[in-house]
């Protein structure tokens, strides 16, 4: 931090960003100069076939540039390895020495067409072994070259231009912003970034139709990123320094905590009998929330089986027997959704694999042994359902008898609207319940397909109002605070460990934002170690308190006050950013609204320490939890493994088939330890 100025552009890379990458070029160019210098030493300096005079040149010549360009890294390394992330200034020679690197690309290149002339003219009459190392030099020079054409193409920032920036000798505050000069310059800034993002995306899905309901949702998303990203100057190391000292704070205030005290109470208690009736409905509902994802979970679930068990049903016509509606050509889907459920053909009233933006894979079916109609929902599985998920705006959705701001995220709201109409509108539900009446209704689905699935439970809820949803790993910018309420009627929200998206909203990651400029502003180390620590500590854990997140010798009075360093992490203060010192200041009201998860929530936990071996048995407890206890993003090894459906059906599985199972009712544990 912040971003490079070379070449008279500013770059997605620091100036300390470099030790690693000059580090493990100095190994391969030390390795290519000690074997150039062993084959001139082993031929004394004298080469007795056609071309001598030109290879002894090309190696003298090569052993020279070599130990050039092995001084010139070490340089970079050093320099690259000096300050801090918010104190660039002792790498203030930096440039310097890019652009020294950059003129020996000069004659590695020369060197380089010169020792493929001499391969190709003169290398016949020498020693094979000779030519062979001369071969491998010129094809180490090109391959370097290439890479280093490749790391450019990465680092160069499309919004790192040379135009006329404000002055950055002082980071830009509210006089600043107040300047017309200033104000222009922003909003310049930012549209650069919604463009820059929108042509991202349009190159990500360039597979995809280029309609105009496409080009909306990359216009929406455009906004969201470009808003998001375009008030700091952090590249993405920083992210990645300020992450691994966030995990290791999070970890010591979760040790500092006293331990849990779990209330006694009777095994035929209310609260755990109600615990315990959810749990098995959970986990049977889990079962079609999975399903729903056809053949790639379930080949990925049971590698060994899934292909014997597929193959006979894959490719096998049977249009008569269910409604396919589009996207399962060879029928591996429906055939592993059978596998999956244990359902026979003849249970199933709809079946859709059809996959747009805002129009996501379902299926309706007949559960005999719950009695129920259920509706499963299919969660993110292609390019088309994270731009669904990414549409993450507020759209209105008023419901009768609700008061309050009534509103959730856009790209389910759409996604919910559009089965609304397959199952209202098209009689699909009418056809289910006039084989099965006496049934009741049930919806089901997994992350997108949760989200999805709790939106269209509210629009369903006054024309069916037993009906019960079961959203398992929900987003967590999903519905307002009011229809959040409402919907704990009917809803439950299932979530596992640290899982990252139910705790995923714009909210949550303006905070997560928040925190990682206060973590890389109050630490004094440089930026190697912090991530050479943090690696560390990911894969091998030990004492956080061994890897100091704050600078040295601070009190915590201190660290809550706005910090210099703080502040020249912003390029602009956008309305959603804020000290952390006033967090509840009227001045800085958010831009986004809130958005909680929906429903009542079931969190499911491991049992034991945080840290355990990879063949050790996993025990999990359930506890009733609330919304409010997932308004933070926890950093952890598992919070992405943690949303894996088949982990949550595992887990699930687990708490429901092991006996007895550890239940706590609300208030046994302190909520949000993850």
């Amino acid at each position: 931090m912040p971003g490079m100025v070379a070449f008279g552009r500013r770059w997605g890379i620091a100036s300390d960003d470099l030790v690693f990458p000059a580090a493990f070029e100095i190994f391969l160019r030390a390795l290519w100069w000690l074997g150039t210098l062993i084959l001139f030493t082993y031929h004394k300096g004298h080469f007795d076939c056609r071309g001598g005079a030109v290879l002894h040149a090309y190696l003298v010549g090569l052993l020279v540039v070599l130990m050039l360009i092995i001084l010139c890294l070490c340089a970079i390394v050093f320099i690259s390895a000096q300050g801090t992330i918010t104190n660039p200034g002792p790498r203030r020679s930096m440039p310097a020495l890019v652009y020294l690197r950059a003129v020996l690309y000069l004659p590695e290149l020369v060197w380089a067409c010169m020792g493929a002339v001499w391969v190709s003219d003169s290398g016949g009459g020498c020693d094979p072994a000779t030519v062979a190392a001369v071969i491998s030099a010129v094809a180490a020079s090109w391959v370097i070259l290439l890479f280093t054409a490749v790391g450019v193409v990465i680092v160069f920032d499309p919004m790192g231009s040379s135009g006329r920036q404000p002055e950055v000798a002082e980071p830009l505050g509210v006089r600043d912003l107040e300047s017309s000069e200033g104000s222009q310059f922003l909003s310049t800034a930012r549209s650069v970034a919604v463009k820059v993002w929108e042509c991202r995306l349009r190159l990500l899905c360039c597979c995809l139709p280029q309609d105009e309901g496409h080009r909306a949702a990359f216009a929406s998303i455009s906004r969201l990123l470009g808003d998001f990203f375009s008030d700091t100057d952090l590249v993405p190391s920083d992210i990645a320094a300020g992450l691994a000292l966030l995990h290791q704070e999070q970890d010591k205030v979760e040790l500092s905590r006293d331990p849990d005290g779990v209330l006694s109470h009777s095994p035929s208690s209310p609260i755990e009998q109600d615990l315990e009736a959810e749990l098995e409905e959970a986990a049977h509902c889990m079962t079609f929330a999975a399903a729903a994802y056809g053949w790639p979970l379930y080949v990925y679930s049971n590698l060994f089986s899934a292909p014997c068990k597929l193959s006979g049903d894959c490719c096998r016509s049977r249009a008569g027997d269910y409604d396919i509606v589009g996207g399962d050509h060879l029928g591996c889907h429906f055939a592993s959704i059978l596998q999956s459920t244990g359902l026979q053909y003849r249970d199933f009233i709809h079946v859709s694999f059809h996959n747009q933006i805002y129009e996501i894979p379902f299926f309706v079916a007949l559960d005999h042994q719950r009695e129920a109609v259920v509706v499963a929902v299919r969660g993110t599985l292609s390019l088309k359902d994270v731009l669904t998920d990414l549409s993450a705006e507020c759209e209105q959705l008023p419901v009768e008898g609700v008061s309050g701001a009534c509103y959730a995220h856009k790209g389910m709201c759409q996604a919910a609207a559009y089965i609304y109409r397959k199952l209202v509108n098209d009689g699909v539900l009418n056809q289910a319940f006039a084989i099965a009446p006496e049934y009741k209704l049930v919806i089901t689905g997994h992350s997108l397909g949760a989200g999805t699935a709790s939106v269209l439970a509210i629009l369903l809820r006054s024309s069916f109002p037993a009906l019960r949803c079961y959203a398992f790993s929900p987003p967590g910018g999903l519905l307002s605070k009011a229809l959040a309420d409402y919907s704990k009627g009917f809803v439950v929200s299932v979530v596992l460990g640290k899982d990252l998206v139910p705790r995923l909203s714009i909210p949550n990651m303006e905070d997560l934002k928040k925190r990682i400029l206060k973590m890389v502003s109050n630490c004094n180390k440089p930026k190697y170690r912090i991530l050479l620590q943090g690696c560390w500590y990911e894969l091998f854990g030990g004492d956080p308190d061994d890897f100091p997140t704050e600078m040295d010798n601070r009190r915590e009075e201190t660290l809550r006050q706005p910090l210099l360093g703080e502040e020249s992490l912003i390029i602009r203060h956008s309305s959603s950013y804020q000290s952390l010192a006033s967090d509840d200041s009227p001045a800085h009201a958010p831009v986004h609204f809130p958005l909680f998860l929906p429903g009542r929530v079931l969190h499911i936990t491991e049992d034991g320490p945080s840290r355990r071996s990879c063949f050790s048995q996993v025990r999990y407890r359930a506890e009733w939890s609330t919304e409010m206890a997932f308004r933070s993003i926890l950093i952890s090894p598992r919070m992405l493994s943690d949303h894996m459906p088949d982990i949550v059906l595992g887990a699930l599985n687990s708490l429901t088939r092991d006996r007895p199972f550890p239940l706590c009712p609300p208030g046994s544990r302190r909520n949000g330890t993850g």
